[in-house]
């Protein structure tokens, strides 16, 4: 991955910056800052075998910045380049710089409560509108795979029905979120998924900060206080219990199987049962 990010520089025709770079999810992607023709900016290069190069996670950047509206707040995607060694594809992108820190700069679950202003609440809110508004043919969650997993980690009744679907960026968490000003990070996953589930993510990975989960709630009430928004909850919840039987997000392990109880609870009541 280093000597292919150096041959990304090259490519894009921009020169290495001294600074730390960034690895992504057991190390798929490596992103730094680089130095072009435009002034700074941010280079991403994300590594997958020839014969997935085509799957969602490769194009979803691009298809963002041909889909999104400008006031979605996210780094403009300025160009990119692809090439492949034997059985390796490479993408390299070269974003705008986002100069400001990510809410939680270790892992996607919030550990610490932040100082984030009423702005930068009401700029994610709208964000997300944005989002959900969007039309696409992009898929972020298959109703296949809730069928398969949500009786697997929430029981066998659970009904997988969803109420309804829009445009998610598929991925909302904090490490993907920038403060004081926000910024929404890696597009790559977004498509479609059962509304709310943005909201859903975000709350569900604040589960460690009580107040922080309590302001996502609060903030994003339109969205998460509805019977869609319940049922996002679950999905996020069933995906994030699927990690934990990996060993990953292990910590929240005892919140997801607690709020699970409290929405299925709910649920029930309203059906009468």
């Amino acid at each position: 991955m280093l000597l292919a990010f150096a041959e990304a520089g090259s490519r894009l025709h921009v020169t290495m910056a001294v600074a730390p770079k960034s690895w992504g999810w057991r190390g798929r992607t490596l992103s730094g800052r680089v130095e072009s023709t435009d002034g700074p900016a941010w280079l991403r290069l994300v590594h997958t075998r020839v014969d997935s190069a085509n799957a969602k996670l490769w194009d979803g950047p691009r298809a963002a910045e041909d889909a999104m509206p400008p006031v979605v707040p996210r780094p403009r995607l300025r160009q990119s380049r692809t090439w492949t060694e034997s059985a390796d594809s490479y993408l390299a992108e070269l974003y705008d710089l986002v100069p400001e820190p990510t809410v939680s700069t270790e892992s996607p679950i919030l550990r610490h409560r932040p100082e984030l202003s009423d702005a930068w609440w009401t700029s994610l809110r709208s964000a997300l509108d944005t989002v959900a508004a969007v039309p696409t043919d992009r898929v972020a969650v298959r109703q296949a795979y809730l069928d398969r997993a949500m009786p697997q980690f929430l029981g066998e009744a659970i009904d997988t029905t969803v109420p309804g679907w829009s445009a998610a960026h598929g991925d909302l968490h904090w490490a993907n979120l920038t403060r004081p000003t926000l910024t929404i990070l890696d597009w790559e996953g977004w498509g479609l998924a059962p509304a709310g589930f943005d909201a859903a993510m975000l709350h569900t990975y604040s589960l460690l900060v009580p107040d922080v989960s309590a302001r996502v709630r609060q903030h994003l009430a339109h969205v998460l206080n509805t019977p869609p928004g319940r049922f996002a909850e679950l999905v996020v919840i069933t995906q994030l219990l699927q990690t934990n039987s990996r060993g990953d997000n292990l910590e929240l392990a005892g919140l997801l199987r607690q709020r699970a109880a409290e929405l299925l609870g709910e649920q029930s009541r309203c059906r009468g049962g």
